[in-house]
């Protein structure tokens, strides 16, 4: 998220200095990634895919964007904007392929971050919306193949990375929109993460929400999961949950590919397959520097990504409308009730890593799908039990009976009556 607690970056003095051992680059990996401290923040990342009201099909230019956008454009599109927050304190960014993203502030509580989010949330789009731009209901571009509008070094040496290990990645890139929801790592880290790790593929199946790419269905309820998982396994799918999490967040990091080396020219391409570990080794010179491990660490996506102070929740397709909402104050009962927490851990333990399978299935599997009831009737109890506001708790009961109990999730609203049945 744009302002919540970043992870922290290299000091000034540390900054350029080489890194010069394995270990070395372990214990900062790990003491960066991970700080602990009492629980109180929240915050969300929204990312919508646009389209034309009246061509869906038709790619939305860098330069129509920033006149949408206004004094808000972000500098990634114009350099001299002066980037100016929405109303309620968001910050808009654009993703490779021109989804827009809006980053929140942190706030002390679910009610404040739901009225913040949706208060910048409905301006902005107004503001696509006079401009005749229409943010999709959908985690996944229902109409168009992928198409990158961000010419920068640093995409363009991301799709030639990803391009090595097939489509999916530049997909994953240009094609998709997450609901990322950003929380303090709390007082130890371990419990936190586990916990985000333990219930993802349940969660996953329950908001999965992009059964269709391109013109057709692809045979899995969460084809931006799908995407993700295939872009390069080693720096989207999850570390090793079996290590204390710094200590294997770092591991994890070292042994993923660099996608770029910084220079003054446009290719930023890595010479061949080269993991930080090899750099570090000397398989490519000169040396890293730490700020180069800190942009690595920039370029890794896992399903839960750890950002110094906060974890950021990558995992969750884009909700239509403020569907958003319900995931939301899910992932925050859960974490802030000890109750649900154990509930949710003990029904979620039977389908742990199974984000493949809850990507291509959604709640038709059985286990999933049980899990899934399980884990959103936890959250609704600790809600009540926390004295959440009574429209919060409508919309995730209304969520819970419309999809999770009847097996299914927003993918089967969109579904062909082949693929659906």
């Amino acid at each position: 998220m744009t302002n919540l607690i970043h992870r922290d970056a290299a000091t000034p003095t540390l900054r350029n200095r080489t890194v010069s051992r394995i270990t070395d680059a372990e214990v900062y990996v790990a003491s960066t990634c991970f700080k602990t401290g009492p629980p109180a923040l929240l915050g969300i990342e929204l990312e919508w895919i646009l389209h034309d009201r009246d061509n869906p099909a038709t790619a939305i230019g860098v330069e129509r964007l920033t006149a949408a956008l206004g004094p808000h454009t972000p500098t990634s599109i114009a350099v001299n904007s002066p980037a100016t927050a929405l109303p309620a304190g968001s910050f808009v960014t654009v993703e490779p392929g021109g989804q827009i993203e809006i980053s929140t502030q942190p706030y002390h509580g679910l009610t404040e971050c739901i009225a913040a989010t949706t208060a910048d949330a409905t301006y902005l789009r107004h503001l696509l919306r006079d401009a005749a731009i229409e943010p999709s209901g959908a985690a996944v571009d229902e109409y168009r193949h992928p198409q990158r509008i961000l010419r920068t070094p640093r995409y363009a040496a991301m799709n030639h990375h990803f391009d090595s290990y097939g489509p999916d990645g530049v997909g994953g890139m240009c094609s998709t929109a997450a609901v990322q929801i950003c929380v303090d790592t709390g007082l130890t880290s371990r419990e936190r993460w586990w916990l985000l790790h333990l219930i993802g593929p349940p969660l996953v199946a329950a908001f999965a929400n992009s059964p269709r790419f391109a013109g057709r269905d692809t045979g899995w309820k969460s084809t931006r999961r799908k995407l993700w998982s295939g872009a390069d396994p080693g720096r989207t799918s999850q570390p090793d949950l079996a290590l204390e999490p710094a200590a294997g967040y770092a591991r994890y990091a070292l042994d993923a590919q660099v996608i770029a080396i910084r220079g003054d020219g446009s290719d930023w391409s890595p010479p061949g397959p080269l993991t930080f570990a090899d750099w570090i080794a000397g398989k490519h010179l000169p040396a890293p520097t730490y700020d180069d491990l800190d942009y690595h660490l920039s370029t890794l996506f896992p399903p839960v990504r750890p950002r110094g102070s906060h974890l950021e929740v990558r995992y969750l397709d884009a909700q239509p409308g403020d569907g958003w909402v319900v995931p939301l104050a899910v992932l925050s009962a859960l974490l802030d009730d000890p109750i649900a927490a154990d509930v949710a851990a003990g029904a979620a333990e039977s389908v742990s890593g199974l984000w493949s399978q809850a990507a291509r299935y959604g709640l038709a599997d059985p286990a999933i799908g049980t899990a899934a009831i399980a884990i959103l009737d936890a959250s609704i109890g600790a809600l009540r039990r926390t004295n959440a506001d009574a429209a919060i708790v409508e919309r995730v009961e209304d969520f819970f009976q419309t999809y999770t109990v009847k097996g299914r999730s927003p993918a089967d609203d969109t579904l062909s009556p082949e693929v659906s049945r």
